[in-house]
Parts: C-alpha cells; sequence; structure tokens
C-alpha cells in the first residue's frame, strides 16, 4: 500500500544511500512531494526547486496551486488505474439478481440481458453474482432444463445401418457429386480399394473410406474438420453408401494407418482402374515439385523452399507428374526426404514401367528437378526430355558475345502467344558425359535469356520451344489444386498423411477429367470451373425401390 516505505525498506543501508534516496527521488509522485515539501516547507526559491527536481517554472507553479486547492493531498497510495466502475455490470446488476432469486442460471440470465440490450457474457454474470452474495446453482438434470436449441449428437457412420427404404425423399446440396456415380459405377471404384489392400473394418469397409475421403476432395472441402459441417447431409452420406458419413477423427485417424506402400499401391490400382478409358495418354508428361507449407512445430517436417512465399520453410515436398495429352495427374509421392529430390525422377519411371510395360517416352521439367548426371541416365534408357539449364555468370557472359549474325528467327505456332518470334542459337555441349542440345532463346517475353537442354536430335527449335511452353500446363494445374483441391490446406503434421491427400488428389483430378469429357465446352476447363457448375445443383432424391435412386437437379 505505502510503495516508497517498502522502497526505502529495500534501500542500502549506507547513510549517503539512504539519503540519495530523498534527494534523487525516482517516482513521479515521491518528486512531486519532495519538490512541494522544499518550496512549502524548507522556503526555496521557486526557480530553484523547479530547477532541481525537473519541472518548468510554469508546470511547477501549477502544480503548487494544485496542492492548495487539493484538501486531502495522495502522495503515499498509488491511484487506480481505469474506470472506478463497470457500466455494463452496473447496468444490468438489479435484473441479473431479481433473475438469480428465481433460480435462473448464469447462461439463462446471460441470454435475458441480451434480449434487453444488455448483453453480458456467462463469465461475466457468474462474477456479478458472486460479488452480490450469489452460491452457484446445483447441477439440474436434462429434464429439468428449459427446452432450447443445442448440439444434436449425430449417428456413428455404420455400413450395416445403411438402408435403401422405397418412398424415402430428400433434399441435398451435395446433388453434384452423383455426376461422378456413373464413372465410379462403370469402373468398379469399390474394388479398386480392395485391390490396393486399404484398411477398413466391419461398420466402415475400406471402399466406404475411400469413398469418403475422396467425397472432400471432389466437393472442395478445405479441411477435413470442415466435413462436420456436412455430417448431416444424407446425399453426402448416400455417396459414401453409408447412413452418415465418418467424422473428422475418423478421417484424420485413417490417414494415418496407410503408409507410402499402400498409397503406391492405390495410385497402381487406379491406373488398372481406368486403363480402358486412356485417361493417360503416356505420350509426354509434365513433371514438377510442390511444397506443402507446415506452420506447426515437427521435427519430422524439414524446410523446403516455398515459391508461393519465395523463401525457405517448414513444408512437405510433394512431387507430382501429370499427363500432358489428358491434363490429369497420374503420379504423385509426398514421402520424400531432403536429398532425395533428384532421384524421384527415377522412381515415376520405374512406376510407370512397371505398371504399362515401358518407360515414359516424353519428360518436361524444370532445371531443379534433376542433376546433370541424370540427364545422361535419362539419355542411356533412351527417354526425351526437355528441361532448362540454370543460368550461370559464364553463360550469360556467352550469349552476350555472340555476334548478331549467330542468331536466327523461328516462328512459333501458337495464336494466343505474344512472342512469337523469337530469336534462337542452337550448339552441342557436353555435361556429365553426354552430349545434347542447348538452345539459347532471346525476344521470348523474359528479360533473361532462356536456355533450353534436350536430348531430342530430331525436333526443330520452334517444336521445342512450342512444348516446352505447354509445360505451363503443369504449373496450372498445380495453382488449380491449390485453389480447388486445397493442397496447401492441410491440417496433417507429417509426410505420410499428405502422401495419401496427395493419392486422393490423382484420383479425383482424373474423375474431374472424365467429367469434363462429357460436358460440351468444358474438355479444357479447370476442376474449379467445372465444380462452380457443378456445386449449383441441389438435388431431390427419391428412393424408388431397394437398390435403384434417382437424382434430379431442382436449380
Amino acid at each position: 500500500m505505502y510503495e516508497y516505505f517498502s522502497m526505502a525498506l529495500r534501500a542500502p543501508k549506507d547513510i549517503t544511500e539512504c539519503g540519495r534516496f530523498f534527494a534523487e527521488p525516482s517516482q513521479p509522485r515521491q518528486r512531486m512531494y519532495e519538490a512541494l515539501r522544499a518550496y512549502f516547507f524548507e522556503g526555496r526559491p521557486t526557480q530553484e526547486v523547479a530547477r532541481a527536481f525537473g519541472y518548468s517554472p510554469g508546470s511547477f507553479r501549477v502544480l503548487c496551486h494544485q496542492f492548495r486547492r487539493d484538501a486531502d493531498p495522495q502522495f503515499f497510495i498509488a491511484p487506480l488505474h481505469g474506470p472506478r466502475e463497470q457500466p455494463k455490470k452496473s447496468k444490468a446488476r438489479d435484473l441479473a439478481v431479481q433473475l438469480r432469486k428465481q433460480n435462473h442460471s448464469v447462461y439463462e440470465i446471460s441470454e435475458e440481458l441480451k434480449q434487453r440490450n444488455m448483453p453480458l457474457s456467462p463469465t461475466a454474470v457468474r462474477e456479478l453474482l458472486r460479488a452480490e452474495g450469489f452460491a452457484p446453482l446445483p447441477r439440474r438434470l436434462d429434464e429439468q432444463r428449459p427446452a432450447r436449441l443445442g448440439p444434436v449428437a449425430e449417428p456413428v457412420a455404420d455400413v450395416r445401418e445403411f438402408s435403401l427404404t422405397p418412398g424415402t425423399q430428400f433434399v441435398t446440396r451435395c446433388g453434384g457429386l452423383f455426376l461422378f456415380v456413373p464413372d465410379l459405377v462403370r469402373l468398379k471404384f469399390d474394388a479398386l480399394a480392395k485391390s490396393a489392400h486399404l484398411p477398413g473394418s466391419v461398420m466402415i469397409p475400406p471402399e466406404h473410406a475411400l469413398r469418403a475421403m475422396l467425397a472432400l476432395k471432389l466437393w472442395s472441402v478445405e479441411r477435413k474438420s470442415h466435413v462436420m459441417a456436412l455430417v448431416s447431409d444424407p446425399g453426402l452420406a448416400l455417396f459414401c453408401g453409408l447412413n452418415v458419413i465418418p467424422k473428422k477423427s475418423y478421417l484424420c485417424e485413417y490417414s494415418s494407418r496407410l503408409d507410402h506402400v499402400r498409397t503406391t499401391s492405390l495410385l497402381a490400382a487406379w491406373h488398372r482402374t481406368v486403363a480402358q478409358d486412356h485417361l493417360f495418354g503416356g505420350e509426354s508428361f509434365n513433371l514438377d515439385f510442390h511444397s506443402v507449407p507446415y506452420y506447426g512445430e515437427d521435427p519430422q517436417v524439414e524446410k523446403h523452399f516455398v515459391s508461393m512465399r519465395s523463401r525457405s520453410q517448414p513444408s512437405v515436398l510433394a512431387f507430382l507428374a501429370q499427363d500432358a495429352e489428358g491434363r490429369a495427374f497420374c503420379y504423385s509421392n509426398a514421402d520424400l526426404r531432403k536429398g532425395e529430390e533428384a532421384e524421384e525422377i527415377f522412381a515415376f519411371i520405374d512406376f510407370w514401367k512397371k505398371h504399362h510395360g515401358d518407360y515414359p517416352r516424353h519428360l518436361v521439367f524444370d532445371s531443379r528437378l534433376t542433376t546433370y548426371p541424370n540427364l545422361t541416365r535419362l539419355d542411356d534408357l533412351g527417354i526425351t526430355f526437355i528441361t532448362l539449364r540454370r543460368r550461370s555468370p559464364a553463360l550469360l557472359t556467352e550469349i552476350e558475345g555472340l555476334p548478331p549474325s549467330a542468331w536466327r528467327r523461328v516462328r512459333l505456332d501458337v495464336p494466343a502467344r505474344k512472342y512469337k518470334t523469337p530469336r534462337v542459337f542452337e550448339q552441342p555441349v557436353a555435361l556429365a558425359g553426354a552430349t545434347l542440345r542447348q538452345l539459347f532463346v532471346l525476344d521470348l517475353g523474359h528479360e533473361e535469356p532462356t536456355i533450353l537442354l534436350t536430348n531430342d536430335r530430331h525436333s526443330s527449335p520452334a517444336k521445342l520451344l512450342t512444348r516446352y511452353a505447354q509445360r505451363m500446363l503443369i504449373e496450372n494445374a498445380l495453382s488449380d489444386a491449390v485453389r480447388f483441391f486445397h493442397m496447401d490446406a492441410l491440417s496433417s503434421t507429417v509426410g505420410l498423411k499428405v502422401d495419401f491427400d496427395m493419392a486422393t488428389l490423382v484420383i479425383a483430378s482424373g474423375l474431374y477429367r472424365m467429367l469434363a469429357k462429357r460436358m460440351r465446352g468444358y474438355a479444357d476447363a479447370q476442376a474449379r470451373h467445372i465444380s462452380a457448375r457443378v456445386k449449383r445443383v441441389v438435388a431431390s432424391v427419391k428412393l424408388l425401390k431397394a437398390g435403384y435412386r434417382r437424382s434430379s437437379g431442382v436449380r
């Protein structure tokens, strides 16, 4: 209470030091007291006192005037800060006390105050009643509580509780999902989960669990926790073949049960399933890495460069391959550690050869995807590739030293492209034991020159430039996957869960490509553009008889 007394007790016991405590006050209230004492009691001049205690003469005269008018000056009691009362509590005090005398709970009192434009939280009501001397009410039974809206416990997902009762009808906002049902039935999608040996249970078999995970990806549900907003939708449950869709806890736990071997088996089963539809042309592939940023703390998550942030930060590195003709993702792997990036291209090559019987014919990728020695390995395997070479200072100096006569103009047969006539200089180059074609390209729309490396010894420079420009398809697909499939909005913390999410992304992108081919004018559209039309379908579903259902869009 008396802070200066306590400060004096803590002061050094030396007399000189104790005297300094009074001669050199450090606290504002103590300095004010010593200055007024020196003027009124010791009779020292105003100018001298003001200078000694750090006041200007004018402000010290105002201080003396206020002291003369203050009948009870407080120097040794700390002033109270903030308002002396709480306006909201004071306004609601009488009504809150009246309601408590009628045995209303703090929640009921809070709701009543809100209806009377005196909003007060239950915690604030509890503090107010405690200050008035009221003890908490004893806990009441559910039947003793007043009737009001509250949380509803949804049934547990169990395939044994699923039934198709004739005559049942309902309206679902997930009606667009039924547009994918014809493809799922034709492809015998349930057999895919079994052939991949995915885990399951008696309540939720593997094929139903996979459909539940896929439904969220097709419906662009950002996070697994957001499924709780759709858990009561009967259409979503019907799509999964369950009485209700599994809750978020099950979905998170299910992905943790899958290792990379199971995920790769799922991708292999998907390739076998769509083999008859020729979803993947297999002529050429676009390859790229994508870093899924992670904002938590986990020692297993390493730092990778995140292009969207232009910095290195904790993230999960994912490798993706896209079929250039069909524009669908055909391979993914997020079970990568630092230092394994350069070899991942051969993991994709081995995967394709194992399940299609031959090596990929043509690969297009960025300069940082693999190393120069690995380019020699690709050339030895007979795989044609196009990639970029990093612009080193020596190469830039070489380009600047080329005479104008060494360059030749080529015309790109791309009507929508702005820069159609770049300048090209071609030469052979020896890298890591292989002789490759190197193309210096200017006037391509970039300030810096573009340096192309390829082992394609027959295609013209114009054809090579046109094909590499089409690599932007995977950049656009990755951008679409980030925005629509929410590739960066994963709640998982380890690469294993992201690995499974990438596999569902591959399947979902394939299903959207199949749907796009059936939609007039949408053959080349991205998934988000197709979904913008699909999500408008609010379906009225009526079960005519067991085993048969009809869904019709109402708008």
